[in-house]
């Protein structure tokens, strides 16, 4: 029997249509396969949080130092391109050495995560902010910083572990902790400012009290651990501010709601400006508080996804507008809410 030229081109039009319902359908389940929520996939290469298994290491520097004298004069001669290193086992007491500044294009590193070593100790037992940045290119790595007091009291004396003002900064796999007030803090021109791979806490001043401080509109904070901190993370929320937190491991203890934006009437400018931009995706959050608070409106907007909200509580997310929240899940049985 004959097959018509119309009955074989609906043969194969049939055929066209069942391979690609195939495909699609493989896409999908590959996607569905691919998806995760939470910090668990975390794709970075790197434990979150650093320390243990994380590479590359410093082994030492153009200068290794183990005194604060040391530490100033190395800053003070080191040309870009060149390491400050502080050995394993090395403790440095800022208490009294004026804020020190990392200069344009250098690095400041320890061995934090290598054979086992916690990184040397940078530390201080007065109020103070203990590092600023020189200009563009500053990378502090592998190290340890302790402030001088680590609770959330009201108390007079403040302390701020390194203020960011350039392009092009990192901050990466250091331990940072009792730094009441700020522990790193991001002024509006540090854009591409880089933090991850951190352990922040004890940073809980009632009123202040941020892991992370920013009035940038280019940062990017990944794959760290918080605790500890009023909020984990926080923003001014002036016109043309903006982040990025993802990979994030927000622990359960905070005394306020866990990221922040700040609106208009934070800043008393007459305005509803929560900033530019915020993309808030794939972060565990398992403390009880609120975990992402808007306090007004973002310009462009703000993109909160694929995030696990642990606790079983009130609404996990707040904000005055522009704001899409889709595909995260809640609580211990990670139900998914589209």
């Amino acid at each position: 029997m004959s097959v018509s030229s119309a009955e074989m081109l609906r043969w194969l039009g049939l055929t066209l249509l069942l391979v690609l319902m195939a495909c699609l359908q493989s896409a999908s389940a590959q996607q569905e396969e691919a998806e995760s929520f939470g910090c668990e996939a975390n794709p970075t290469g790197n434990p979150i949080g650093g320390g243990e298994g994380y590479s590359p290491v410093y082994e030492t520097g153009d200068y290794v130092v183990s005194t604060a004298a040391e530490l100033a004069e190395a800053l003070a001669a080191a040309q870009p391109g060149e390491v400050v290193y502080v050995p394993h086992g090395v403790e440095i007491d800022l208490s009294d050495v004026p804020r020190l500044t990392v200069p344009a294009d250098v690095t400041l590193a320890g061995s934090r995560g290598r054979d086992g070593s916690p990184g040397a100790l940078l530390f201080t037992d007065k109020p103070k902010t203990l590092l600023g940045s020189g200009g563009q290119s500053v990378r502090v790595t592998g190290l340890r910083f302790r402030g001088h007091y680590a609770g959330a009291e009201r108390i007079a004396t403040t302390s701020q572990f390194i203020g960011i003002n350039d392009w092009g900064n990192e901050i990466d796999n250091c331990e940072i902790f009792n730094f009441n007030v700020v522990g790193i803090g991001v002024s509006a021109g540090a854009l591409n400012c880089q933090i991850h791979h951190n352990y922040i806490h004890h940073c809980q001043l009632g009123g202040l009290g941020y892991g992370v401080s920013l009035s940038s509109g280019d940062v990017h904070i990944i794959a760290n651990i918080f605790d500890y901190c009023r909020h984990h993370i926080a923003s001014s929320g002036t016109p043309g501010s903006g982040y990025e937190a993802a990979w994030n491991l927000v622990l359960e203890n905070s005394t306020s709601h866990h990221f922040d934006m700040h609106g208009g009437r934070d800043r008393g400018d007459a305005t509803d400006i929560a900033g530019d931009w915020m993309h808030v995706h794939h972060n565990t959050f398992l403390g009880p508080q609120r975990h992402v608070v808007i306090r007004g409106v973002p310009s462009d907007g703000a993109s909160i996804h694929h995030n696990w909200f642990a606790a079983e509580s009130a609404k996990q997310v707040v904000s005055g507008g522009n704001t899409q929240v889709y595909r995260n899940v809640y609580g211990p049985e990670k139900a998914l809410e589209e």
